[in-house]
């Protein structure tokens, strides 16, 4: 026989529609469901709850079979809900919060903190630098919740999951996101001066084409506001990452003229060039997933977030 993965659920599939007898439902195997629901991954959600992965499988394996409806299935990325899954996962965040608030009360916290662990996917730079701020400032006032940032400059799946709340580089085409439009940036060329010093410094669009230039790695690339042919058509990088601090890393050591975030940039000594010809504006969508909209720790960091972007903005669109 075959040894079970990790990230495999045994639980019998659909069986179709009938009634439901709710005395045998277990309200905490919903517990587990949503658990599944922000990690998008068995290990990741028994690890959350205290429990090992094959709990976890057989708890939500029982409420499929009390409910007879599968509720999750095998994505590209891990573990997503179906929508009945979601609709069930959306109701049964009632229970988590009662639980919560029973914490409190028998602790004497007036007013109650906030429990739970929420996740958030950004890109590395925004991630970094605006996302760790907020997240910092909701742990402050709620320390028994549990933040995770997932850094990673990529597009949205049509089923996302693994993520309560996203911060993307465009906007994201999903159902099963409630999106809002957080804020624009600037995108510019840098180079050192020990570069400009050495190579010189191109006046024009088409002088920038004599000089090396530090960006994404074009076919690794998922995000296609980034794609350099938008922005200088006919442009090879000639170092590339999918790392931006890299990218940055590599303009400051003199390498060549990197396409970088005005907020990363202008915290170093690098030098802008060709401002007027060359101002990439992208926006950053803030995107929530819909089961997960009214939970009160994701609204926390949600307005945490919007917070820290409307208080540094001219680090965002300088000008």
């Amino acid at each position: 026989m075959r040894p079970q993965s990790p990230d495999e659920n045994p639980a019998p599939r659909p069986i179709g529609s009938r009634s439901v007898d709710p005395r045998k439902l277990r309200a905490d195997d919903l517990r587990y469901l949503l658990a599944v629901s922000r990690t998008g991954r068995l290990v990741t959600a028994a690890d959350a709850l205290g429990v090992d992965h094959t709990t976890v499988s057989r708890r939500i394996a029982a409420l499929e079979k009390s409910l007879g409806l599968r509720l999750i299935e095998r994505g590209a990325e891990g573990w997503t809900l179906t929508d009945i899954g979601r609709a069930v996962s959306e109701s049964a965040r009632v229970i988590e919060e009662a639980i919560d608030r029973v914490v409190d009360t028998v602790a004497g916290q007036d007013p109650p903190s906030l429990h739970g662990t929420v996740r958030v996917s950004a890109p590395d730079g925004f991630g970094t630098v605006f996302a760790t701020p907020a997240l910092v400032r909701v742990r402050r006032r709620h320390p028994r919740l549990q933040v995770e940032l997932i850094t990673a400059t990529r597009q949205l799946a049509l089923r996302p999951s693994g993520f309560d709340l996203a911060l993307v580089i465009g906007v994201p085409a999903s159902s099963h996101l409630v999106t809002e439009h957080l804020t624009d940036y600037t995108l510019g060329l840098y180079a050192s001066d020990d570069y400009l010093t050495r190579y010189g410094r191109p006046e024009t669009v088409a002088e920038l084409r004599e000089h090396p230039l530090i960006f994404y790695i074009e076919s690794m690339l998922q995000v296609g506001d980034l794609d350099i042919e938008r922005h200088l058509p006919g442009m090879t990088p000639s170092f590339s990452s999918t790392n931006v601090f890299a990218q940055l890393e590599a303009t400051q050591q003199g390498a060549g003229i990197g396409v970088l975030p005005a907020f990363l940039a202008q915290r170093t000594r690098l030098r802008r060039l060709l401002a007027d010809e060359i101002d990439i504006r992208l926006p950053i969508t803030l995107a929530v997933r819909r089961e997960a909209v009214t939970h009160p720790a994701v609204r926390a960091v949600w307005t945490a977030l919007r917070r820290e972007v409307a208080e540094r903005a001219d680090e965002l669109l300088p000008e």
